[in-house]
């Protein structure tokens, strides 16, 4: 799976993407993580201005759209070029297969992320995935590349970058092998919210905490439904 992220500041999924589980994904070549920076693709200014003022008056500054979309088409390019290359009899089952291209626009009011949505995410072999910064984007950037928004939460942030890593990581370790085991990812199991670990009793200002007897117990099938009442939201 290739994860390509256009954003005025590659540096932030760098810095993530290259450590723990993601990182390890990209050593053994389970997952790709490309990202492009917005002001690489700007064409009619030498500044690399990718913002202006929004129509209708009001503060802030929107993101440009064709900037976004010379990068998403560019990129697009690159993966048809790289589909081209695979011997001519199978060209058209691998662009069958793999040819679309996800598109998405990170977005305060987009559809939420959901584990459901990251498994249907995990199918696509290349997904595009453009950051919001400032007041928006450009609404014409969502029509013309028929991109899709996703929300991380019913809240407000400085950019899209953290909202990027959100859906590449719950995407991510949704392919078999990218967390070592695949009895690892909770919604493929009885995961509880409430975990325990040693030291069985701590001591704490003059309290004493305990791990639940039942976890000590041994019983397996009463231990499943312990869990079972305290199992994660997952949706």
């Amino acid at each position: 799976m290739n994860f390509h992220i256009i954003t005025l500041f590659p540096e932030v999924i760098d810095e993530y993407t290259h450590a723990s589980v993601l990182g390890r994904a990209q050593k053994e070549k389970k997952i790709s993580v490309k990202t492009y920076q917005l002001r690489d693709f700007v064409r009619n200014n030498k500044w690399g201005k990718v913002d202006e003022r929004p129509y209708g008056g009001g503060p802030g500054m929107v993101l440009q759209a064709e900037p976004i979309i010379h990068a998403v088409k560019k990129i697009q390019k690159k993966i048809n070029a790289h589909l081209r290359k695979q011997k001519t009899s199978s060209y058209q089952n691998a662009k069958k297969k793999f040819g679309r291209v996800k598109i998405i626009v990170t977005a305060a009011g987009g559809k939420s992320l959901t584990n459901l949505y990251a498994k249907k995410l995990s199918r696509h072999k290349n997904i595009i995935i453009i950051c919001g910064r400032y007041e928006g984007i450009d609404a014409r950037v969502k029509k013309i590349l028929k991109a899709e928004e996703i929300s991380i939460g019913p809240y407000i942030l400085t950019g899209g970058e953290i909202p990027a890593l959100a859906i590449m990581d719950a995407t991510a370790r949704q392919l078999p092998g990218v967390l070592g085991k695949f009895e690892s990812v909770e919604e493929n199991r009885v995961s509880s919210r409430e975990t325990y670990t040693r030291p069985e009793v701590i001591a704490c200002e003059g309290y004493i905490y305990r791990v639940p007897k039942i976890l000590l117990s041994g019983d397996r099938g009463k231990i499943e439904a312990w869990k079972l009442k305290r199992r994660h939201p997952l949706r």
